[in-house]
């Protein structure tokens, strides 16, 4: 029997031996005829070509037209960023009002011929001091933009980031109006870069001479619109910015001049220079400029208010300077900044404290209830004669079971039945 089993586990290893060696000449032979057949080309399904859309900028809106009202282009309008070519004169003053580009371009209409220079500034703030810079005291107001005023056959206004030049060969009654067309078209800037320079709200309105007010942002553009202090002594290299503006008292003329500063501790120190500048006299170096020569020595009046340092100047009576001097008042506008509800902190703080006074509170709970319970049991228990404590009590049901258990004989009445 254990042969037989011996011999059928032989024949049977043979044969599974004989499958695997044939399945391997089986793989052998299709791999080489695979390496001997030549190889098919493959062939590639064809590329479907697609365009691609190149999207290009879109152009930028032109500052001025190409015509309008009849004014047609005399030679094609040039873009120019270099002040060397708009106005070498004042490159240095527009240079402080932040100057980016100029466009330069020329009109003729029936033999008349029209120049324009648009300048555009990094902001209103830099449009308007250049307006001011150009304007003269004097010259008369114009309704265009957001303010024009003009001399002759020239007109200059302004509106949002741009000042526009414009001179006429011939001025006429309906120029005015063609110049508002190509500003109603002139660009906005948007965000804080529209907003006009703040310290004009400061001037007092009473009696202000709106034509002669000057903005400056640096030495140059302070000093090339009249103003009243050497610029050396205003302080721009400590971000100074100044507004100069007339004021037609009942005594005289007056001349207020602003200069804000970015700290009260900066205009307190430039405060003491612009006095003893003043007390200094003709002994003062540099030397007065021509504003203060001019000026009624009583009336000349130096005062502070917060980042403001006011001065007044004129030949107004020292009363009517001093009640102009002391109705500039600087009033800080702060501004919350809102801040998160609940930071980290305070919610880890807050659940401290929550866990806290839920342990206390749990604690007194606690022992009130355990004062109102095993009094209440006290006083129970003595109301029925019995001690207050129940400690040597025997208050558990027990059972007697104490019948003994009694083996009853076994009576056999006859033989059993396995013998």
């Amino acid at each position: 029997m254990r042969g037989r089993k011996i011999l059928r586990g032989t024949l049977l290893t043979r044969r599974i031996a004989i499958l695997v060696v044939s399945i391997v000449l089986a793989g052998c032979a299709t791999f080489a005829a695979a390496q001997a057949a030549p190889p098919k080309p493959a062939i590639k399904a064809p590329v479907k070509q697609v365009a691609t859309p190149i999207l290009l900028p879109p152009s930028p809106k032109a500052l001025l037209p190409d015509e309008f009202d009849g004014w047609e282009p005399a030679e094609p309008a040039k873009t120019v960023t270099d002040l060397a070519q708009v106005d070498p004169a004042n490159a240095a003053a527009l240079r402080e009002y932040d100057f980016n580009f100029a466009v330069l371009a020329s009109y003729k209409r029936e033999g008349q011929t029209l120049t324009i220079h648009a300048l555009g500034f990094d902001d209103t703030s830099g449009a308007y001091g250049a307006y001011t810079y150009y304007r003269q005291n004097g010259w008369p107001k114009e309704a265009i933009g957001a303010g024009a005023t003009s001399n002759h056959n020239r007109v200059l206004f302004w509106r949002g980031a741009t000042v526009v030049d414009a001179t006429f060969s011939q001025i006429g009654p309906m120029s005015a109006g063609e110049l508002r067309e190509i500003a109603n078209h002139l660009p906005l800037p948007d965000g804080n870069k529209a907003i006009a320079p703040p310290i004009l709200a400061f001037l007092p309105p009473a009696e202000l001479d709106g034509q002669t007010t000057h903005y400056a942002e640096g030495p140059a553009g302070y000093q090339g619109s009249g103003g009243v202090l050497p610029p050396g002594l205003v302080g721009f290299d400590r971000s100074a910015e100044t507004v100069t503006a007339n004021y037609s008292l009942t005594s005289g003329l007056a001349t207020l001049t602003l200069i804000e500063y970015p700290t009260p501790q900066i205009a307190q120190s430039q405060e003491a220079s612009i006095r003893a500048y003043i007390k200094a006299g003709s002994q003062a170096q540099p030397p007065w400029p021509k504003p203060l020569t001019d000026s009624d020595l009583s009336s000349l009046e130096v005062r502070r208010s917060g980042v403001l340092v006011v001065l007044v100047s004129g030949d107004a009576i020292p009363e009517e300077s001093h009640r102009l001097l002391e109705s500039v008042h600087y009033e800080a506008n702060l501004t919350s900044v809102s801040q998160p509800v609940d930071s980290e902190i305070l919610k880890t703080s807050r659940l401290l404290i929550g866990i806290a006074t839920l342990v206390v509170v749990g604690s007194i709970a606690a022992i009130l209830l355990g004062f109102f319970l095993g009094g209440g049991r006290a006083l129970y228990r003595m109301a029925r004669g019995r001690p207050v404590s129940s400690v040597y009590d025997e208050e558990f049901i027990h059972l007697d079971l104490q019948e003994k258990w009694k083996e009853s004989p076994v009576v056999v009445k006859g033989p059993h039945s396995q013998g």
